[in-house]
């Protein structure tokens, strides 16, 4: 079994451990000096001390003490030290051991008694709230002496036990609010990361704050950002002047086939200008991505319902959307985007299958899409390569509308800007099964 199993998983709780586990055992290492040989002495300087005092008050006495004997002590020890003393004639001690206590400053004070004094003795230590009462045994009676608890009990122990807990307690709750101002930024880096993970804009919500490793943290972070935003909107521009280039020359190459005679050959070349067309188109898409559509927020059941009725008009009674009684909030999506991954998924499943079925359920904070087909499906060896770009995975799909190989490429593109996951698996139904994961 490892340590590691037991000790905190989060940073707040692991400095808060740091802080609290040397501060206790500082705080036990104290106590137990303290009680070992700080009240330790201080119990048997007191004991000692009310032990000679009441030591001095016996042997004032004779060893059968008359009325007038009595009365002077009792002067003598109220005068000199504030005790009260009572004598009872002809009265019998019934012994009692005070080490039935089971206190040390009980023990201490027995000591000390029995080093003092030869009479028999007892005392009751806790039947008064603020006195203690010694009872002696003479010949004639029992001699009485009421003593306040103060001169054998300290309050010393219990303040500092008091003063050293609730120092403790104020220190610790300004370390953790220290503590707390040092993890914040970090949480605030870690969510940035993820926002930037799932495509949204974190330009006015990322600030610099905390430590100076934090904030190095938080510049590179920043930086970053910077280079895969500068990457994206130069691949773009790219893209934009590529798409210029390729398509004046193949406009320029159509106006001139259309001028002259009609022909077989002449038709062969149109065709190929038109596939080259929707090739540059399909890839322009895809090496577009999404950068430049902005994320809102969206209700993704709505979103589902519209793609449905969409295509149950080309496929009647062939398409199924199941929800989960599970409530699904609003979160930030390219709804434009995921439109058209989602539509490209369902038009291949509705070309290749006969029927298809969407289920959504939320888990924990994500949503669950999973489409389910029963067509041919895809090898389970050729599933990683369906999502490569310009695959075309013929021996399981028409050859004839195998496309360009980009369709489930673009799909995966999009899902992957929202910080999602997409997977092909194997359907219950025999086809394909297409699960979509997508982060509140």
């Amino acid at each position: 079994m490892q340590l590691r199993q037991y000790l905190p998983k989060t940073l707040f709780n692991r400095l808060v451990a740091i802080i609290l586990v040397p501060m206790f055992l500082v705080q036990l290492i104290t106590v137990l000096i303290f009680f070992e040989r700080h009240w330790d002495s201080v119990t048997r300087q007191m004991a000692d001390a009310l032990a000679s005092e009441i030591k001095l008050l016996i042997e004032r006495l004779s060893s059968e003490p008359s009325t007038k004997e009595i009365y002077d002590l009792q002067i003598y020890a109220h005068k000199y030290f504030q005790f009260n003393v009572d004598f009872v004639e002809n009265a019998k001690l019934v012994s009692k051991d005070i080490e039935t206590n089971r206190n040390y400053t009980a023990f201490a004070f027995k000591r000390a008694m029995n080093s003092r004094t030869n009479y028999l003795w007892t005392a009751a230590l806790n039947q008064n709230n603020d006195k203690i009462f010694i009872d002696i045994q003479f010949p004639n009676g029992i001699l009485t002496i009421k003593v306040g608890k103060k001169r054998l009990f300290s309050s010393t122990s219990l303040l500092f036990i008091g003063w050293t807990i609730g120092s403790s307690l104020i220190l610790f709750l300004i370390a953790l609010f220290f503590i707390q101002g040092q993890v914040k930024p970090i949480l605030r880096l870690a969510v940035a990361a993820r926002q930037l993970g799932l495509g949204r804009d974190i330009t006015n919500s990322f600030h610099l704050e905390g430590a100076r490793e934090i904030r190095a943290a938080g510049r590179a972070f920043q930086a970053m950002r910077h280079r895969i935003k500068r990457h994206l909107n130069e691949r773009t521009t790219m893209l934009a002047g590529v798409s210029h280039d390729l398509r004046t020359p193949l406009t320029r190459m159509r106006l001139q086939l259309e001028l002259l005679k009609k022909t077989p050959e002449i038709e062969e070349l149109t065709k190929d200008i038109a596939e080259m067309e929707a090739m540059i188109e399909a890839y322009l898409a895809f090496s577009r991505g999404e950068a430049s559509d902005p994320p809102h927020l969206g209700d993704i059941r709505q979103l589902l319902r519209d793609i449905t009725e969409q295509l149950q008009k080309t496929y009647p009674e062939r398409l199924t959307l199941i929800f989960n009684e599970d409530e699904i909030p609003t979160f930030p999506i390219r709804a434009p985007s995921l439109r058209r991954a989602l539509m490209n998924i369902l038009e291949n499943a509705l070309r290749y299958a006969f029927n298809a079925e969407i289920r959504v359920r939320r888990i924990e904070d994500t949503v669950l899409i999973q489409i389910d087909d029963d067509g041919p499906g895809i090898p389970h060896e050729k599933r990683t390569d369906a999502i490569l770009p310009f695959k075309r995975l013929e021996a399981s799909r028409n050859q004839k509308t195998g496309g360009t190989g980009l369709g489930l490429s673009i799909a995966s593109d999009i899902i992957l800007s929202h910080g999602g996951q997409l997977d092909l698996l194997e359907s219950p139904k025999g086809g394909l099964r297409v699960r979509i994961i997508l982060p509140i």
